[in-house]
This record gives structure tokens, C-alpha cells and sequence, in this order.
């Protein structure tokens, strides 16, 4: 466990990502989503994140339930705000949610605010969701076309939370890492999350985002670390950043997966590895759907990677020299 930038807040190496059981894509049952938060628990992990965009709120509504048989403070919840849940249909007659990605139905609509007003009205929503009195870390979510209002407003409104105690650590989450860097330039932050930028395929991160964070001492979360599914299993069809992987990017996965067997490891456990050996990073999120993909997740997470894969990989230019990997393993 390691401590959020200069909060109290403690998060776990690995962590549990909570969209998935939100219905991202398709449906999980109830009995899929308890199981997959309790495989969390069983597996040593004590860190979960959410958000009210993961399934319409469904995401938070079943990890609160999940969680309400363990001890408030055996464990740390993040959630987000940006995205206000607006009633439209009670019924779901108006259809579904998969334009957005998830496969509930479309009861409500997202509405973008990160004024101090709807940062207060999203954490007290997802407060209520998650069954919850309080919350360990808040985001601004994905504020690339808000910036404006997310510096000016939404992030004095977290940091007067935090002033009062109502959460832990403050940050931003979002699948860019130039926005976050400001936000780790600018603002007292504990945290930023940075999804997809930091992995085996996507260094942006290691530029200026996580040198300026170790700089002025914020915690980075990775998220994204299998750059959602391509480098969890690199195949024709797989996806990359949420759309279909190019070409290019499919036979460089494929390569780093053959490379990986070759050192007799796999290249999930090189990727969930290489993200968390920046010394910004202080926690690899991931999302799971079953008790079945947590348990794989944190065996490899467990598997130490050899020495002979990096050095590999930086021969034939597979990684920049100047990316950290893990420490060499004792002999």
C-alpha cells in the first residue's frame, strides 16, 4: 500500500476497475458482478474505482453492495464527476445504452457539468449509489472539451471537499496525458488517473506527464494497461483504445506476445509489470467482468517478468531506453 501524493488516502499495487460490471459492452448478471468484486477481495485487493458514466450508475450501485459486507476501512473507493445522470426514461422504452458502451438501458442521460454546483450533486448521487457516507478519492472524468470549466470550477469545488474532510484525494482520470500534466502543473491534485497512455504500446505518459508528477510529488493511477484488450489478447479483431487495432499495432502486440513466451513468461504480465515500475505510479488499475478475469489479473500481476524480456525489448527498439522497468529480479 502506498500513499496518494500527500494524502492519507492508501491504495493497493493493483486495484479493481468497475466498468466492466457496469455492462460494459454486454451484460454481467448480479451473481458475475458480486463475484468478481469478492474475487477482488479474496485476491488481496483493497482498491476500487468507479464512476457514474459505467453503466448509467449501475457500476456504482453494484460495488457498493458488493462491498457493504466488508469493513468501511479495510478499503478505499474512488468515484468521478463531470458527467451529471439525468432521468429521461424510468422504463428504458427509449432503447439502450451501447451508443455510449454500455448494455443498460437508456433511463438516463449524461449531462457534462463541472461547475462546483454539479460536482457537489455528483458526489451526493454517487454517494447514494454506493451506499456510501463518504469516498476516498474523487476525478474530474474526462473534462478534454470542459478544461475551462474543470480548472476554474470543478477542481476549487474538490479541493474545498478535501478542505472539509467530506473526501481523501483529488484528481483528474482521462485517456490523455497533456491535459493531466497540467493538472499535475497547476493544481494541488493527489492523483491523477491516466488511462491507455502509459502501457507496452503507448508511452505519451513518460514524456512530461510522470516526470512532472514525480517532480511535485502526485501519485499517478495507471488504468488501461491491456490498452483495452489488445494487449491482453493480440489477435485480428481485437480492440486497441476502444476501436479495432491497426495493423501495425496488432503485429507489434504480437511480437511483444511472442517475445514474452519465448522468456517463458506471457505479455499480460508484462504489461500489467511495465506499468507499475514507474516510480510515479503507485497503483495499475484493472477492469474485470468475472471472478474468473480478476483471479487471471492478479496471478500475472504476482509473476515476476525476467530481465533477459526488457532488455529484449529495448534491443529491438520494442521500448524506449529511458522507460523504468522492474528492478532485476534477486538471483
Amino acid at each position: 500500500m502506498s500513499a496518494l501524493g500527500r494524502s492519507g488516502v492508501q491504495v493497493g499495487e493493483l486495484a479493481f476497475g468497475a466498468a466492466g460490471i457496469g455492462n460494459l459492452y454486454t451484460e454481467v448478471s448480479e451473481e458475475q458482478a458480486y463475484e468478481a468484486v469478492q474475487a477482488a477481495w479474496g485476491s488481496g485487493i483493497r482498491s476500487f474505482d468507479t464512476a457514474p458514466h459505467y453503466g448509467l450508475g449501475l457500476s456504482e450501485r453494484r460495488l457498493g453492495a458488493a462491498l457493504r459486507e466488508h469493513p468501511r476501512t479495510a478499503y478505499t473507493v474512488s468515484t468521478k464527476v463531470g458527467r451529471l445522470l439525468e432521468p429521461t426514461d424510468p422504463d428504458g422504452a427509449a432503447g439502450d445504452d451501447l451508443a455510449n458502451g454500455f448494455a443498460v438501458p437508456a433511463t438516463h442521460r449524461r449531462v457534462w457539468d463541472f461547475s462546483a454546483a454539479g460536482v457537489r450533486r455528483s458526489l451526493e448521487a454517487s454517494l447514494e449509489r454506493l451506499g456510501l457516507d463518504r469516498v476516498d478519492v474523487v476525478y474530474l472524468h474526462d473534462p478534454d472539451d470542459h478544461a475551462e470549466q474543470a480548472f476554474r470550477e470543478g477542481y476549487p469545488a474538490l479541493e474545498k471537499l478535501r478542505s472539509e474532510g467530506l473526501v481523501g484525494a483529488i484528481g483528474a482520470g482521462m485517456n490523455q496525458a497533456e491535459m493531466l500534466t497540467r493538472f499535475v502543473r497547476e493544481t494541488d491534485v493527489d492523483v491523477v488517473l491516466c488511462a491507455g497512455r502509459y502501457t507496452l504500446l503507448d508511452q505519451h505518459a513518460l514524456t512530461e506527464l510522470l516526470p512532472a508528477a514525480v517532480e511535485r510529488g502526485v501519485s499517478v493511477v495507471i488504468g488501461g494497461a491491456f490498452n483495452s484488450g489488445l494487449l491482453a489478447d493480440p489477435r485480428p479483431g481485437a480492440t486497441f483504445n476502444y476501436g479495432t487495432a491497426p495493423q501495425e499495432l496488432l503485429d507489434r502486440a504480437l511480437r511483444l506476445k511472442e517475445t514474452a513466451e519465448r522468456h517463458g513468461t506471457t505479455l499480460r504480465a508484462a504489461a500489467l509489470a511495465f506499468c507499475s515500475a514507474h516510480p510515479a505510479v503507485a497503483s495499475v488499475l484493472v477492469g474485470a467482468r468475472s471472478a474468473a478475469e480478476v483471479l487471471d489479473c492478479a496471478g500475472q500481476f504476482a509473476t515476476t517478468v525476467p530481465t533477459a524480456f526488457w532488455q529484449e525489448l529495448r534491443n529491438a527498439a520494442l521500448l524506449p531506453p529511458d522507460a523504468p522497468v522492474p528492478a532485476e529480479e534477486p538471483s
